[in-house]
Formats: structure tokens, sequence, C-alpha cells
């Protein structure tokens, strides 16, 4: 698609303007090119040279002159604007104004770029920025499981007070240690397509949506956020309470580990961040509560985000590979080297700041 400026019978439009002293004064299209349609070549040129070749295509001079060109387009565009000039001409100047408005201030990196260095430094960091409210939330969780493991072996009814039919699939104190064995611990592999596209998108998307409330309800003071977390581990300790009196205490701890290590991590990070925004307007200090999340929001959606990608990936091993994989002691193992795996991850640092750091 060709940017030039095309010259017609319209460039004899014009328009009447009120001049500095008050006049009344005509201004024709070809009046108002003149002057002003080399500038706008250039810019045109320099743009289509950035568009093919990238940034660092252009010289020194041509970076400096770049910005100085643009700012005399926009002042041209708001002129033709104002007048009602050619519309040709209007149109041309709305487009070029856009594309340099995205050469001068668009990002200088590609997506692949970016991806990377949120994934190496910008989630690491931020995660490693929060780990006070990663602490406060991971103890809450603990609370609350062993407050659901008490409530639950202590006095059955418990367990179909605290978890819903929808989550308990069945699973309760009438099934017997072999029915959960065949039917959950051991359940046969389903298939490719129901493993991993059904079963991993669904709980994907429900896993998803509980983080995504644990975060955004943070500017409710952190209390839903709170209780969120509580009502999961709750839920949690209802489950493992159900199989240790059904003597399946470490078959279910290792058939949870292969997924629960990397989706109750994003659980606790989706809270702490929750929290961190709560904390944020709850104890503004000596800054403004604005002040304060714009400092901290960056950050604390860094790290949902990442726990996003935390529970594609926990999606896919409840779906799919943890079936595969039949054996108590090999799930142990799988699930304390994704706990290793996570930990390394986390602790890692680049040799750039993250964005927002200090």
């Amino acid at each position: 698609m060709s940017h030039t400026l095309e010259k017609s019978a319209p460039e004899q439009a014009s328009a009447q303007v009120v001049s500095g002293d008050g006049g009344v004064v005509t201004l024709r299209s070809a009046n108002f090119r003149r002057g002003r349609e080399k500038s706008w070549q250039q810019l045109d040129d320099l743009v289509s040279l950035v568009e093919k070749k990238g940034i660092g295509s252009l010289t020194t001079q041509q970076a400096i002159e770049l910005p100085k060109l643009y700012q005399a387009e926009i002042s041209s565009l708001a002129v033709a604007r104002n007048t009602i000039l050619d519309k040709n001409l209007a149109e041309y100047l709305e487009n070029l104004s856009i594309r340099a408005y995205l050469v001068v201030y668009g990002p200088r990196k590609s997506l692949y770029e970016c991806s990377a260095e949120f994934l190496l430094n910008g989630f690491p960091s931020s995660v490693r920025a929060l780990k006070r409210y990663i602490f406060v939330t991971a103890c809450l969780l603990l609370l609350a499981v062993l407050v659901g493991f008490v409530m639950v072996t202590s006095n059955h009814d418990n367990f179909d007070l605290l978890v819903p039919s929808f989550v308990s699939d069945d699973r309760n104190y009438s099934s017997t240690t072999n029915d959960l064995l065949k039917n959950e611990i051991f359940l046969p592999w389903q298939g490719f397509q129901e493993s991993f596209i059904y079963f991993a998108n669904t709980l994907f998307r429900h896993n998803t949506a509980v983080c995504l409330l644990s975060f955004g309800l943070g500017f409710a003071f952190g209390v839903p956020t709170i209780l969120l977390i509580f009502y999961n581990g709750l839920l949690l300790g209802a489950m493992i309470g159900l199989h240790h009196d059904k003597q399946l205490t470490a078959e279910f701890l290792a058939w949870l580990s292969i997924h629960g290590v990397t989706e109750l991590s994003a659980v606790v990070l989706s809270g702490a961040a929750g929290l961190s925004i709560a904390s944020n307007i709850v104890f503004p200090g000596r800054k403004s509560r604005y002040q304060n999340l714009a400092a901290g929001g960056l950050k604390a959606a860094q790290v949902m985000v990442g726990a996003v990608i935390m529970l594609f990936i926990a999606g896919i091993l409840e779906g799919g590979f943890r079936q595969l994989i039949a054996s108590t002691p090999a799930r142990f193992i799988i699930g304390l080297l994704t706990g290793v795996l996570w930990v390394l991850y986390f602790r890692l640092k680049s040799s750039k700041p993250a964005h927002g750091d200090a």
C-alpha cells in the first residue's frame, strides 16, 4: 500500500480561518501544502524505513529528526481538521500520524522479546518482591487445610457441609477404599481428547476464575481474598481427611502432588497479589493510595499473569499426565521435582532490573 501524498483537483479547496488580528484569511490547500509537504514526505520515508527494517535501521541524526517531524505533522493535522481542507489531504495526514505514533511511542521490542523478558525477569522478580504476602497466604492456606482436616476426621458429616457435590464428584464417606482407588487415584487413562482437551480445559477455566477473584477482590480491603483462600484450604483439608480415614493418605497426596504443587503455588501467588493490593489501600503510609497502587500494582499484576500460566501447566498435568503415571512413589518424585524447579525458577535473577524496580 502506497503512502504517497497525491495531488489532485481537491487541492484547490479552501477554507476561511481567523487570523491573529481577528480578520478572516482564506487558506487554500495548495498554499497549505507549500512549505510543509517536504517534511511530511521525510516523516513518511522514516516511518516506512522503521516499518520495514526496525527502529535500529535509523541513523543517529534520523532518530533525532523523527520526533521533531512527528510533532510538526501533528500540528499540520490539527490545522487540516479545523479548517476542513482537502479531504484526501486530511486522510493522508491522519494515516501518517497513526503510523508515526506507533513508531515514536510504540514498543521497541517484539512480542517474543517481551515474553522472554517477562518469564526470565519480570515474573520471578515480582514474586520475590511479594514474599511477605506469599508467606502470609501460604500460612493461611495451611491453617485452613488443618482446620478442614480436623473438622472432617472428628465428624464425618462435616464433609458434605464443606465439600459441594460438584467438587466431591461422588467421593464421600459412602465410598469404599476400593472405589477411591479405582475411580479416582488409579483411574485408567481416558484418552487424549477427554483428558487433555475437555478435562484439562475445564480445570484451567475453573482454577483461573478462582485465582482471578482472589486477586481482583483484593481491592475490597482483602477480606474476600482471605475468605476464598481459606475456603479452598478447607476443601483440600476435607479431601485429605476423607482419604486419611480410608487409609489412603499417601496415595492421595502422591496423586495430588503431580499437579497440586503447581496449582496450589498459583493459588498462593494470586492470593498474595490480592493481599498486596489490599495492603496498598489499607496502609498507604506517607504516599497516597493512588501512588501506592501505581507502584505496587504492576508487580501484583505480573504475579497474577504468571499464576495463570502456572494454572495452564497444572491443568495439563492434572488433566492428562497424572493418570498416565500409576505409581505412588513416582508421583511423589514428580511432585518433589516440580516443587524444586519452581523454587529454582523464582530464584532466577536477570542482569536487567524488572520494570518498576529501583
